[in-house]
């Protein structure tokens, strides 16, 4: 009678640990995938959206740029919202800053 007692014991206690260690391996299954998250997500976009601001609040008269839709050209006047941007000559074009793709190297519109 003894016996049994033991091994019911037994059994009840192996089945707690278990639930146990289950409920510790989803929190750090939980917490793997917030860290994946923020290191494949989170941070690089931040990083890109810093570098545009960076990159917007740098513009200049005559800075050469792309806009988002592939439109190159020189910038004339820089506003808080706007920029003029001279895509010919005597052809000038409102664009707003946000939508500055990226700033190229002097001379190349000549190359164009």
């Amino acid at each position: 009678m003894l016996d049994y007692l033991i091994s019911t014991a037994q059994a009840a206690d192996g089945g707690a640990g278990a639930g146990g260690a289950g409920a510790i391996g989803q929190i750090v299954m939980l917490v793997g995938f917030v860290l994946i998250f923020y290191f494949l997500l989170w941070r690089p976009q931040s990083k890109r959206a810093k570098q545009h601001k960076k990159l917007i609040t740098e513009l200049s008269k005559g800075d050469e740029i792309v806009i988002g839709g592939g439109m190159v050209g020189r910038v004339n006047k820089v506003g808080e919202e706007f920029l003029t941007l001279e895509v010919s000559e005597g052809v000038e074009v409102n664009v707003q800053k946000n939508a500055v793709a990226a700033v190229l190297p002097k001379g190349t519109l000549k190359s164009l």
